[in-house]
């Protein structure tokens, strides 16, 4: 038996890195069923897994070890399966621009919410920082205070003239990231400049991508220096599809979780309640209004029966 990591999923067969370094590709052994969840993929990048090779020279995963996370999407073709874009993940990026094109808070805050619900701490990645007048770095300054005061980290970087990669080439050192973030935002610009040779990969992704090519799609880990990989897929288009119980939304903001604790009633939805902190809190801007609108933005969706698939 070997221990390894899955570092490519092709929907037939994994690339597995084993412990020594040497790739071996392997076949799914025996029937995976995963605790709670309808998955069309049992076995996905970023998993740790047992295989065992046979005279042939090929493989079978045997065994998957405990996923410390993982996200998922929804599945095109049936509702109720689910497709791991990935698991056991150290961090994700996020790369959101202030405008060419401009993020949305309420996709940020949605993409945020969803990664606090799967245990995946993000770093925010304000890039095109080249193209801003002094009044979008003025905007983008407000950004960056609001989402450090919250608690996540963010990045400065022109990706296009290599100004901050090297910061980000940092903090990418011993661990797993997924990159994500709408098209257009210079993700793939960022994974090439930090990985120069993995450029025509990234570059057919994008326009796979950006055609609407991403009824399957699957994930690919690059490595990069100091130990740590990258991981870069279309499929997080779907990241926020993610059934969230009403009375949980607000454990996902952390600083509206924080305020929580000292609302009147347990259940408080901090929508009309007497005795509300988090309003209070909202009033005295202690809470972001932009923060507190995602959040009914969430809650909205709740009532509609729907997760709208803002990204």
């Amino acid at each position: 038996m070997d221990k390894g990591l899955v570092i490519k999923n092709t929907g037939s067969w994994y690339l597995v890195k084993t412990e020594d370094g040497m790739l071996t590709e392997c076949k799914i052994k025996g029937n995976f069923r995963l605790k709670g969840i309808k998955s069309t993929n049992p076995v996905a990048v970023g998993d740790r897994v047992q295989i065992k090779k046979n005279y042939e020279g090929s493989a079978f995963i045997t065994e998957i070890e405990d996923r410390k996370n993982y996200i998922i999407r929804r599945s095109s073709n049936l509702s109720k399966q689910s497709h791991i874009i990935a698991s056991n993940l150290d961090q994700c990026m996020l790369v959101v621009t202030i405008n060419y094109p401009e993020t949305s808070t309420i996709f940020i805050d949605r993409f945020l919410a969803s990664a606090e619900a799967y245990r995946v701490p993000v770093c925010i990645v304000f890039n095109k920082t080249d193209l801003y007048s002094e009044d979008e770095n003025k905007y983008l300054e407000g950004f960056i205070n609001l989402y450090t005061h919250i608690g996540y980290k963010c990045f400065k970087i022109s990706a296009l003239n290599n100004h901050g990669v090297d910061e980000i080439k940092k903090a990418l050192e011993g661990k797993i990231t997924l990159f994500s973030g709408h098209s257009g935002v210079g993700k793939s610009t960022l994974i090439n400049a930090i990985l120069p040779e993995q450029k025509l990969k990234t570059g057919e992704i994008s326009a796979a991508h950006n055609k609407g090519m991403h009824t399957t799609t699957f994930s690919e880990m690059f490595p990069v220096d100091g130990e740590g990989y990258i991981i870069d897929t279309p499929g997080i288009k779907g990241f926020g599809t993610l059934d969230m119980k009403e009375e949980e939304v607000g454990h996902y903001f952390k600083e509206i979780f924080e305020f929580s604790a000292n609302c009147k009633y347990n259940n408080c939805t901090h929508r009309h309640e007497p005795g509300c902190a988090v309003r209070e809190a909202v009033e005295n801007h202690y809470i972001s209004e932009s923060r507190y609108s995602s959040y009914l933005n969430i809650l909205e969706d709740k009532e509609e029966r729907k997760y709208r698939s803002a990204f």
